[in-house]
């Protein structure tokens, strides 16, 4: 039996075995549209082809004030060797300095799980919603894949004299032939089942060891998938081009900085943060599947959350559990809610988020 600090183990029908999902809504707005994500998930269950078992776990900033607890001892293991899936909220709270909760437990999570995969799809589910002139839905269709465990994000380094006019501020870039390596192989396979072209994004003109290694291993593998188109862009160049042409793009491949500074881009032009999903994969193991959003402290409890971020990385986990079925409905039926404008206002509907995430539960309902 695993640690469930709190939460409580659903139980599965006799006899079937079921898929293990923790649940940390964390804090801010993320503890409400998670609720709408499992409401979802809940009216998605008839067409799973196993149950899902859920556990909640407190961990967030009202534990942290409560008791200092960021994540307990033995919650890494005990995610590691039995649950599938994380279905994760949000983090972020003014009221916890440095948000070291934040740090030590999406931060830890990603590392400790070793999650390389970052795949942050970004799909425009409705013309209307794009600031781009002229482009729409067949336009924007791109996966993203962002290296999860290495580079500048790594938190090697430190501080010399700190404080001083003296001071030295160092972050390093740490890439290795192994990470870059698996992550475009990751985004070569996914290129595979789409329409088989790859595009790889650094910036090796200016950083010249890290990105060297990029761009040989880049070559390297290439060689092994003959059937996909590649091509490379220097990372302005991309953000730029995913502005002007986004149709340039199916697979997009990326360093951890550069993949999340694209990511928010390509939020902007598919309709915003509001329907942003993303997951930290590791295939084959416990993963975690999160919206982008952040925890938005400043209209939570407030009731006007876009919970479509969530549903879409409830898909997202969904398909990681081999639930491909159950993922596609709740993906058709987020795009029947943006189509109706049966959205909150972000989108320019006029539901709360309750409501929203209500109507997509009954669309899926009655499909599932």
């Amino acid at each position: 039996m695993s640690i469930s600090d709190g939460g409580a183990l659903a139980t599965a029908p006799e006899g079937r075995r079921s898929h293990r999902v923790a649940v940390i809504p964390g804090d801010g707005i993320g503890v409400e549209v998670t609720a709408e994500a499992e409401r979802v998930l809940d009216a998605v269950a008839p067409a799973l082809a196993k149950p899902l078992a859920r556990t909640r776990f407190d961990w967030g900033a009202e534990r942290w004030l409560r008791d200092g607890t960021t994540l307990p001892a033995g919650a890494f293991e005990d995610l590691r060797d039995h649950y599938q899936a994380i279905l994760f909220g949000a983090l972020g709270d003014p009221r916890v300095p440095d948000q070291v909760h934040a740090r030590d437990i999406l931060l830890g999570l990603r590392f400790k799980l070793d999650l390389y995969i970052n795949l942050r799809p970004v799909k425009l589910l409705d013309d209307r919603l794009t600031p781009l002139k002229g482009k729409g839905e067949r336009d924007i269709q791109i996966a993203v894949f962002r290296e999860n465990t290495e580079g500048i994000y790594a938190g090697v380094g430190g501080t010399f004299k700190k404080g001083t006019p003296d001071e030295v501020a160092i972050n390093e870039d740490v890439n290795t032939r192994k990470g870059v390596e698996r992550i475009l192989r990751a985004a070569f396979d996914a290129a595979r089942a789409r329409r088989k072209r790859v595009c790889m994004s650094d910036k090796a003109n200016a950083l010249t060891f890290a990105h060297g290694l990029w761009q040989r291993t880049w070559k390297v593998v290439a060689k092994d998938y003959p059937d996909v188109q590649t091509n490379h862009l220097y990372v302005d160049v991309a953000a730029m081009e995913m502005v002007r042409a986004p149709e340039r793009f199916d697979v997009l491949v990326t360093s951890n900085m550069f993949g999340d500074i694209l990511t928010d881009l390509g939020a902007a032009i598919a309709g915003g943060l509001g329907l942003a999903a993303s997951g930290n994969i590791h295939p084959g193991r416990c993963s975690l599947f999160e919206p982008v959003h952040g925890s938005a402290p400043d209209i939570a409890g407030k009731g006007v959350a876009n919970p479509l971020g969530a549903i879409l990385s409830a898909a997202l986990m969904l398909r990681h559990l081999g639930e491909a079925k159950a993922a596609g409905i709740l993906e058709r039926a987020v795009e029947e809610a943006v189509h109706a404008g049966k959205t909150t206002r972000d989108l320019g509907g006029a539901l709360s988020t309750r409501e929203c995430g209500a109507y997509v539960a009954d669309v899926v309902a009655k499909t599932a």
